[in-house]
C-alpha cells in the first residue's frame, strides 16, 4: 500500500493508481519478451521433471500494477522485478544488508559525500546488450529529473545531487551532504537498458508489464490479472544465479482459490504468499511449512481533516481510542499481530514506544468526543477490501458503535477506493493496508513514505497546511540531514511522536503476513514480513 513523497506535486489521477498495483494494464507486452497468447498459459503447468520442472508460485496481489520499477509500490511487480532487474546494488530480503549486485562491491566508507562503482565484467541485459555507465546515468537521470515525477524521486533527492559516468564500466555517486542510509537506498534503483527505455512510449510500455533487466531471470509472458511467466537468463553472471528454470507466478487475490491452489496431493503451485491466518493448521496438517514475517505491515486509519468533525484531533484521538485493539487481534488476526504502539512497528531498529498510544479506553475516548463538543457522530468507513482488513473492519464498527458513534462499513476494491482519492471526493475515515518494508526498514524512508508537504497521502488527508504539519515535515527534513546516526534516531522518534498524536493517518495493529510452501519440494525459503516472496536463494529438494 504506498509513497508517494514530499517530492512528487500535482499528481494525477492514474499515478498513484500506477504506483499501488490498483490499475489495469490493458496492452500486451513488447512482442520480442512476451510474445502473448490469446489467453493465458496454463495456469496449472508445473512441468517437466527434475531441476528442469516449472515453479509455480501463487501471489496473492494483482500483476496489473506498474512494472515501472521507477514507479511501482505493487507487490507482485516489485517483488518480480526482483528477480528482473539489478541495483548496483541489492539486499538481502530478510536482513536487509547491501550486497554487490551490478556493482563489484559495496562502498567502504558509508559517510563519504562519493562514491565510485564498477560495472561487474560481462553484464548483459536480458536481450544480450552489454549493461554500460549509460544505462546507470539514465536511470539515476530519470529519478532526479525535476519535471518526471516518479516515485523513486521521493527516496533520492533529497541527499543524491548527480550519478556520473567516468568511463563505460565506472560511474560515482554523488551526494548532498554524508548519508549512510544512502548505500542500502541504491538497491531501490534498479539499471533498465538505456537503449530500450529511451525510446517514445517506453515508460508506457514499463507501466504496463515490459520487463527487461540485467537479472537471474527473464519474463517471458505476461497476461495482467493472470499470470507472469519466467526462464532463467542463460547468460547472467552476477552473485544469485538462477535455481528455477522457469517459474510461473499466479495471481489469486481472492483467498480461498489461493489456499485451494497449494493445497492437497494435487496441488498447482509449491508456494504461496498472503495465506490467510484462519488456514494455516489446515495448510500445516496437509505437509506444508506456514511461517511468518512481523514487520511494518498494518491496518491503519486516514481521516480527512477538512471533513468536520475530523479536523478536530481530540476526535481523531477518540476513536483510536475506542478499538479494542487486542480483541482485533485475537479474533481477526488470530494472534498474529499487534496493537500499534508508536507509527514504527516494534522491531524497527528506530522504533521506540510513542508518547500517545492508543490503548484501548472507551470512556477516554467519550471524555475527547465530549470535550469536542461531537454527539451524534454518524461515520462511513471506506475500505479497501483486501481479506484481512475485511476481517478486522466488525471490531471497529463494534467498538465505535458502543461509544455512540453510528458505524457504517463502506468496503470496496482498492481501485475503486483510491480512485476517489485521486478525484478529490469527500470521505470521512479511510481504512487500508500498508507496508513501507517493501522499501526497507529506514525510518527516515518510512516516514517520507507516509508524510511529506506535497505527497498523495498528505494530499488525501488535506492536513499538509496544517501549522502542525508544517512545523513536522521541517523536522523531518532535519533528521534527514542529521550526520550523528544516534541523534538521528532521536529526532525521528520525537517526530513519530508528533504523528502519533496528530493520528492524522496511523496505525491500529501491525501483523505478521503469512507464505506457505511444499518443503518436500523447495529449499532455502524465508517467510518476508512484506507482500511477495523472494526466490534468489531458493531452489528445489
Amino acid at each position: 500500500m504506498r509513497d508517494v513523497t514530499d517530492d512528487m506535486p500535482a499528481l494525477h489521477r492514474r499515478t498513484f493508481l500506477k504506483y499501488t498495483g490498483a490499475l489495469g494494464a490493458s496492452a500486451a507486452v513488447t512482442a520480442s519478451l512476451s510474445a502473448c497468447s490469446s489467453g493465458p498459459e496454463s495456469t496449472n503447468d508445473t512441468g517437466g521433471s527434475g531441476k528442469d520442472r516449472t515453479l509455480t508460485a501463487v501471489i496473492g496481489y494483482g500483476n496489473d500494477g506498474s512494472w515501472d520499477p521507477t514507479q511501482t509500490a505493487s507487490a507482485f511487480c516489485m517483488a518480480a522485478n526482483n528477480h528482473i532487474y539489478e541495483g548496483l546494488l541489492d539486499t538481502d530480503p530478510i536482513s536487509r544488508e547491501p550486497y554487490a549486485a551490478l556493482a563489484t562491491q559495496v562502498p567502504g566508507d558509508p559517510n563519504s559525500t562519493s562514491w565510485k562503482f564498477t560495472l561487474r565484467a560481462g553484464a548483459t541485459f536480458h536481450d544480450g546488450k552489454p549493461v554500460t555507465a549509460d544505462d546507470v546515468v539514465f536511470v539515476f537521470d530519470r529519478i532526479l529529473d525535476p519535471d518526471t515525477q516518479t516515485l523513486a524521486k521521493g527516496f533520492f533527492a533529497s541527499w543524491l545531487k548527480e550519478v556520473r559516468k567516468l568511463d563505460a564500466q565506472n560511474v560515482e555517486v554523488v551526494l548532498k551532504f554524508p548519508f549512510r542510509e544512502g548505500i542500502s537506498r541504491l538497491t531501490l534503483a534498479k539499471i533498465m537498458p538505456k537503449h530500450v527505455f529511451s525510446r517514445p512510449g517506453a515508460w508506457d510500455d514499463a507501466i504496463k508489464g515490459t520487463a527487461i533487466g540485467s537479472g537471474p531471470y527473464r519474463q517471458t509472458a505476461h497476461h495482467p490479472k493472470s499470470n507472469t511467466t519466467f526462464e532463467a537468463y542463460a547468460d547472467y553472471n552476477g552473485p544469485r544465479r538462477p535455481a528455477f528454470q522457469k517459474m510461473n507466478w499466479l495471481t489469486i487475490v481472492d483467498a480461498a482459490p489461493r489456499v485451494a491452489r497449494i493445497s492437497g496431493a494435487s496441488a498447482g503451485a509449491q508456494i504461496a504468499d498472503n495465506i490467510p491466518y484462519a488456514n494455516i493448521g489446515q495448510l500445516k496438517g496437509g505437509g506444508l511449512t506456514v511461517a511468518g514475517g512481523a514487520g511494518m505491515n498494518n491496518l491503519f486509519l486516514m481521516f480527512n481533516t477538512k471533513h468536520k468533525p475530523f479536523d478536530d484531533v481530540r476526535v481523531r484521538q477518540a476513536l483510536h481510542y475506542a478499538i479494542d485493539t487486542e480483541k482485533m487481534v485475537e479474533v481477526a488476526l488470530k494472534g498474529h499481530g499487534t496493537p500499534s504502539s508508536s507509527f514504527l512497528n516494534e522491531n524497527n531498529p528506530s522504533y521506540r514506544r510513542a508518547k500517545t498510544v492508543y490503548d484501548y479506553d472507551p470512556d477516554k475516548a467519550k471524555a475527547l468526543l465530549k470535550e469536542a463538543g461531537v454527539s451524534g457522530l454518524k461515520v462511513d468507513i471506506l475500505a479497501v477490501n483486501v481479506s484481512w482488513i475485511v476481517d478486522c473492519l466488525p471490531t471497529i464498527k463494534a467498538s465505535w458503535d458502543a461509544i455512540g458513534v453510528k458505524t457504517t462499513l463502506n468496503p470496496q476494491e482498492t481501485t475503486a477506493v483510491f480512485t476517489k482519492m485521486d478525484q478529490k471526493q469527500d470521505y470521512q475515515v479511510v481504512a487500508a493496508a500498508s507496508n513501507p518494508n517493501q522499501f526497507g526498514l529506514d525510518a527516515d524512508l518510512i516516514m517520507h513514505y507516509n508524510y511529506g508537504p506535497t505527497n498523495l497521502w498528505m494530499g488525501y488527508t488535506r492536513w499538509a497546511g496544517n501549522a502542525v504539519a508544517k512545523k513536522l515535515f521541517k523536522d523531518m527534513d532535519a533528521a534527514t540531514q542529521e550526520p550523528d546516526p544516534d541523534r538521528k534516531k532521536t529526532m525521528i522518534q520525537d517526530y513519530v511522536d508528533v504523528v502519533a498524536e496528530q493520528a492524522v493517518l496511523y496505525p491500529v495493529v501491525h501483523n505478521e503476513l503469512m507464505t506457505a510452501w511444499d518443503p518436500t519440494a523447495l529449499a532455502g525459503i524465508r517467510a518476508q514480513p512484506y507482500p511477495g516472496i523472494n526466490l534468489l536463494q531458493a531452489k528445489w529438494v
